[in-house]
Protein backbone atom coordinates (compact mmCIF):
# COMPACT_ATOMS: atom_id res chain seq x y z
CA UNK A 1 0.00 0.00 0.00
CA UNK A 2 1.14 3.54 -0.74
CA UNK A 3 2.67 5.65 2.03
CA UNK A 4 1.51 9.26 2.19
CA UNK A 5 3.73 11.86 3.84
CA UNK A 6 2.28 14.81 5.76
CA UNK A 7 3.90 17.55 7.88
CA UNK A 8 3.33 17.52 11.61
CA UNK A 9 0.59 19.95 12.60
CA UNK A 10 -1.32 20.38 15.87
CA UNK A 11 -4.22 18.40 14.33
CA UNK A 12 -1.86 15.51 13.53
CA UNK A 13 -0.28 15.42 17.02
CA UNK A 14 -2.31 12.33 18.09
CA UNK A 15 -0.92 10.49 15.04
CA UNK A 16 2.62 11.32 16.08
CA UNK A 17 1.87 10.13 19.61
CA UNK A 18 0.62 6.84 18.15
CA UNK A 19 3.95 6.35 16.35
CA UNK A 20 6.05 7.14 19.42
CA UNK A 21 3.89 5.06 21.77
CA UNK A 22 4.01 1.99 19.51
CA UNK A 23 5.99 -1.17 20.29
CA UNK A 24 9.65 -0.80 19.43
CA UNK A 25 9.80 2.96 19.98
CA UNK A 26 10.79 3.17 23.66
CA UNK A 27 14.01 5.07 22.92
CA UNK A 28 12.08 7.64 20.89
CA UNK A 29 9.65 8.10 23.78
CA UNK A 30 12.54 9.24 25.96
CA UNK A 31 13.78 11.74 23.41
CA UNK A 32 10.73 12.87 21.42
CA UNK A 33 13.23 13.98 18.75
CA UNK A 34 14.32 16.89 20.91
CA UNK A 35 17.75 15.62 22.00
CA UNK A 36 19.60 17.19 19.06
CA UNK A 37 17.65 20.44 19.43
CA UNK A 38 19.09 20.84 22.94
CA UNK A 39 22.61 21.81 23.89
CA UNK A 40 24.40 21.57 27.18
CA UNK A 41 22.99 20.37 30.46
CA UNK A 42 19.22 20.60 30.70
CA UNK A 43 17.58 21.56 33.99
CA UNK A 44 14.21 19.87 34.21
CA UNK A 45 11.51 21.25 36.52
CA UNK A 46 11.33 19.38 39.84
CA UNK A 47 9.12 16.32 39.62
CA UNK A 48 8.93 16.43 35.83
CA UNK A 49 10.75 13.91 33.66
CA UNK A 50 12.93 14.78 30.69
CA UNK A 51 10.56 12.68 28.59
CA UNK A 52 7.55 14.81 29.58
CA UNK A 53 9.37 18.10 28.95
CA UNK A 54 10.67 16.95 25.58
CA UNK A 55 7.25 15.72 24.52
CA UNK A 56 5.71 19.10 25.32
CA UNK A 57 8.54 20.92 23.53
CA UNK A 58 7.90 18.90 20.38
CA UNK A 59 4.15 19.46 20.72
CA UNK A 60 4.85 23.22 20.84
CA UNK A 61 6.81 22.90 17.58
CA UNK A 62 3.86 21.22 15.84
CA UNK A 63 2.58 24.65 14.79
CA UNK A 64 6.01 25.93 13.73
CA UNK A 65 6.98 26.92 10.23
CA UNK A 66 8.77 24.94 9.00
CA UNK A 67 7.26 21.94 10.77
CA UNK A 68 9.71 19.87 12.83
CA UNK A 69 9.11 16.74 10.79
CA UNK A 70 6.90 14.54 8.69
CA UNK A 71 4.52 11.69 9.48
CA UNK A 72 4.08 8.74 7.13
CA UNK A 73 0.64 7.14 6.71
CA UNK A 74 -0.47 3.85 5.23
CA UNK A 75 -4.07 4.67 4.52
CA UNK A 76 -5.15 6.50 7.69
CA UNK A 77 -2.71 4.65 9.94
CA UNK A 78 0.41 6.59 11.05
CA UNK A 79 3.42 4.34 10.36
CA UNK A 80 6.51 6.51 10.83
CA UNK A 81 8.18 9.83 11.49
CA UNK A 82 11.23 11.72 10.26
CA UNK A 83 12.56 14.88 11.88
CA UNK A 84 14.27 17.46 9.69
CA UNK A 85 14.85 21.15 9.37
CA UNK A 86 17.51 23.81 9.07
CA UNK A 87 20.71 22.63 10.71
CA UNK A 88 20.62 25.73 12.92
CA UNK A 89 17.53 24.25 14.66
CA UNK A 90 19.69 21.43 16.05
CA UNK A 91 22.05 22.99 18.61
CA UNK A 92 23.69 19.69 19.60
CA UNK A 93 24.93 19.11 16.05
CA UNK A 94 27.32 22.04 16.43
CA UNK A 95 29.26 20.20 19.16
CA UNK A 96 28.89 16.63 17.99
CA UNK A 97 32.19 14.92 17.15
CA UNK A 98 30.40 12.91 14.45
CA UNK A 99 27.82 15.36 13.10
CA UNK A 100 29.53 18.73 13.51
CA UNK A 101 29.46 21.06 10.48
CA UNK A 102 31.54 20.02 7.49
CA UNK A 103 31.68 23.62 6.25
CA UNK A 104 29.79 26.90 6.54
CA UNK A 105 27.17 26.14 3.89
CA UNK A 106 23.57 26.44 5.08
CA UNK A 107 22.09 22.95 5.09
CA UNK A 108 18.95 21.24 6.23
CA UNK A 109 19.50 18.18 8.41
CA UNK A 110 17.66 14.88 8.63
CA UNK A 111 18.28 13.77 12.19
CA UNK A 112 16.05 10.83 13.13
CA UNK A 113 13.53 8.29 11.88
CA UNK A 114 10.98 6.57 14.11
CA UNK A 115 9.24 3.53 12.65
CA UNK A 116 7.28 1.19 14.92
CA UNK A 117 8.46 -2.44 14.87
CA UNK A 118 5.35 -3.69 13.05
CA UNK A 119 6.05 -1.39 10.07
CA UNK A 120 9.82 -1.90 9.67
CA UNK A 121 11.30 -3.43 6.52
CA UNK A 122 8.27 -2.32 4.50
CA UNK A 123 9.70 0.79 2.82
CA UNK A 124 8.44 3.26 5.43
CA UNK A 125 11.82 4.89 6.12
CA UNK A 126 12.53 5.13 2.39
CA UNK A 127 9.17 6.83 1.80
CA UNK A 128 9.87 9.21 4.69
CA UNK A 129 13.29 10.03 3.22
CA UNK A 130 11.71 10.75 -0.17
CA UNK A 131 9.18 12.99 1.57
CA UNK A 132 11.97 14.77 3.45
CA UNK A 133 13.76 15.50 0.18
CA UNK A 134 10.56 16.93 -1.33
CA UNK A 135 9.83 18.99 1.78
CA UNK A 136 13.34 20.46 2.01
CA UNK A 137 13.31 21.29 -1.71
CA UNK A 138 9.89 23.00 -1.45
CA UNK A 139 11.15 24.98 1.55
CA UNK A 140 14.10 26.31 -0.47
CA UNK A 141 16.89 24.22 1.04
CA UNK A 142 19.85 23.92 -1.30
CA UNK A 143 21.58 21.04 0.52
CA UNK A 144 20.09 18.24 2.61
CA UNK A 145 22.47 16.55 5.06
CA UNK A 146 22.15 13.37 7.13
CA UNK A 147 24.19 11.24 9.54
CA UNK A 148 23.44 7.58 8.78
CA UNK A 149 24.72 4.34 10.25
CA UNK A 150 27.07 2.42 7.94
CA UNK A 151 27.85 -1.08 9.17
CA UNK A 152 29.18 -4.02 7.21
CA UNK A 153 26.86 -6.32 9.16
CA UNK A 154 23.14 -5.54 9.33
CA UNK A 155 22.33 -3.41 12.35
CA UNK A 156 19.47 -3.99 14.77
CA UNK A 157 16.46 -2.05 13.58
CA UNK A 158 16.09 -0.20 16.86
CA UNK A 159 19.60 1.22 16.46
CA UNK A 160 18.96 2.82 13.09
CA UNK A 161 17.38 6.07 14.26
CA UNK A 162 19.58 8.00 11.85
CA UNK A 163 18.82 5.69 8.92
CA UNK A 164 21.01 3.25 7.03
CA UNK A 165 23.74 4.44 4.68
CA UNK A 166 22.41 2.15 1.94
CA UNK A 167 19.06 3.96 1.99
CA UNK A 168 20.71 7.34 1.57
CA UNK A 169 23.02 6.06 -1.18
CA UNK A 170 20.04 4.75 -3.16
CA UNK A 171 18.43 8.20 -2.83
CA UNK A 172 21.49 9.91 -4.33
CA UNK A 173 23.18 11.21 -1.19
CA UNK A 174 26.99 11.29 -1.29
CA UNK A 175 29.45 11.02 1.56
CA UNK A 176 31.17 14.29 2.44
CA UNK A 177 32.85 13.34 5.74
CA UNK A 178 33.46 10.35 7.99
CA UNK A 179 34.71 11.04 11.47
CA UNK A 180 34.05 7.56 12.83
CA UNK A 181 34.23 4.30 10.86
CA UNK A 182 30.48 3.61 10.95
CA UNK A 183 29.18 7.21 10.90
CA UNK A 184 29.42 9.11 7.62
CA UNK A 185 27.98 12.53 6.91
CA UNK A 186 26.09 12.52 3.61
CA UNK A 187 24.56 15.24 1.46
CA UNK A 188 22.17 15.66 -1.40
CA UNK A 189 22.29 18.85 -3.47
CA UNK A 190 18.77 20.10 -4.07
CA UNK A 191 19.43 23.24 -6.12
Amino acid sequence: MKITIRPLTPDRWPDLEAVFEARGCSIARGCWCMYYRESGRQDWPPGVTARAVRKERLRALASADPPPGLIGYRGKVPVGWVTLGPRSDYAKLQRSPVMKPVDDLPVWSIVCFVVPAQFRRQGVATALLEGAVRCARRRGARILEAYPIDKSEPARDDGLWHGAMSMYSKAGFVEVARRRPERPVVRLKLA
